[in-house]
């Protein structure tokens, strides 16, 4: 039974960390405040997500050395303390400062430990297991997105920071107190789920030295440019091409919450099942079909809100797929620090959405994404389970 705790305070940490996807609950709120444009406001999520993912790899080559609890209470320590300092703010600078960059480390920091001790605890079913660690962080923003709602309302934005930065705090550190990594992790080998037989663990340099690795994270980047854009502006997007309210509107950041978790179990089985790189393909396949459809079929309330739970179902199993693929090309010797540097591709594209929408329309926005995905499954042809080489005897494999 500790394995399945494990995965418990996995599922506490990040559903704490995944309400940073109800981001878009914030933008009028502080626009109406403060008076700033809608796209500055939402730069602060853009930076919040790069600085996440930037963090990941000094938090996985930490927690691959000192353990998942400890690194795991940190994030949790600079999460509340980010966003108990974000209700000082009253410039934007102070909010990419506070929120974004401070609150950012501490996302990217606890993110990391409860997704590698869960693989690392079910080598045998890795997809399933990955996509549960995760899901929690995709139905953050449908767990927070009513509680977020109702303190803006009753206390003001600035002061909801506050309760919420409290609130992470608590339950990212007791959650964190369940984690620890499984006996005999030190091995060379691991099991491939892949159903290759024995695959070395590579170190972050090995992995970095083969071609898969750039077409992997090529790949991961265009297709989590299509999710962050929705995720990012999807009650600006309710507004402006359905005609919500933005207090209607809201309600696709519960869709996208939703189907955003669902994906990242169901689609995380799936790839168990059929192989990694099938359900990648599929993935992308289905996101370029939705945003083509959403960029010439005018929107009804019932399509937009189909479309987007699409997106953010897609969008999630790439989150739980990824990890995994990482695992079965690369083991899990090292897979904190590994998928902390394939996770750099999530963080780039968070900057890119905004940039996009910045300068086109949303339906110009959403072909654009609709490429960047065809763009990934012409990658995919050349995706390939890497040949490792044995490294010479003047640096033995194992040495730090």
């Amino acid at each position: 039974m500790k394995r399945w705790w494990v995965v418990l305070g996995a599922l506490m940490i990040q559903m704490n960390l995944g309400a940073v996807y109800a981001w878009s609950l914030f933008n009028k709120p502080l626009m109406d405040k403060f008076g700033w444009e809608r796209e500055d406001v939402v730069v602060t999520f853009s930076i919040t997500i790069a600085t996440f993912a930037l963090a990941t790899i000094a938090a996985g080559r930490l927690q691959d050395r000192i353990g998942p609890r400890k690194v795991a209470t940190i994030g949790g320590l600079l999460l509340g303390a980010g966003l108990m300092l974000s209700s000082q703010a009253d410039t934007l600078l102070e909010l990419y400062l506070y929120y974004g960059v401070i609150g950012g480390i501490g996302i990217g920091t606890a993110y990391v430990c409860p997704l590698s001790a869960c693989i690392k605890w079910f080598p045998d079913k890795p997809g399933l297991i990955g996509g549960l660690a995760v899901a929690g962080f995709g139905a953050g923003g449908l767990i927070y997105k009513p509680v977020i709602g109702a303190m803006i309302e009753s206390v003001g934005v600035s002061a909801s920071f506050v309760y919420l930065g409290l609130l992470y705090m608590i339950l990212v550190i007791g959650g964190a107190q369940l984690l620890l990594n499984p006996a005999g992790q030190a091995r060379k080998l691991d099991a491939s789920t892949s159903g290759q037989g024995e695959r070395p663990s590579y170190k972050p340099t090995e992995m970095l030295a083969t071609r898969t690795f750039y077409i992997m994270w090529a790949m991961f980047f265009f297709g989590t440019i299509a999710g962050l854009m929705v995720i990012s502006f999807a009650v600006d997007i309710g507004v402006e091409m359905v005609g919500l309210t933005a207090a209607e509107a809201a309600n696709a950041v519960m869709f996208i919450a939703l189907f955003n978790a669902l994906g990242r179990i169901l689609l995380g089985k799936l790839s168990d099942s059929v192989g990694r790189k099938r359900t990648l393909l599929w993935m992308y396949g289905l996101t370029a079909a939705v945003l083509l459809f959403m960029s010439m079929v005018p929107m009804t309330v019932s399509l937009f809100m189909v479309s987007v739970s699409l997106i953010g179902f897609c969008f999630g199993g790439f989150l739980a797929v990824y990890p995994s693929l990482t695992a079965d090309y690369y083991g899990t010797g090292s897979l904190g620090a590994n998928y902390g540097l394939v996770y750099q591709a999530y963080g780039l594209s968070a900057f890119v959405g905004p940039i996009i929408v910045k300068n086109v329309s949303f339906t110009q926005a959403f072909v654009v994404a609709a490429l960047c995905c065809v763009i990934a499954i012409v990658l995919a042809n050349w995706l390939r389970i890497p040949e490792y080489r044995k490294p010479s005897l003047a640096s033995p494999r194992g040495a730090n």
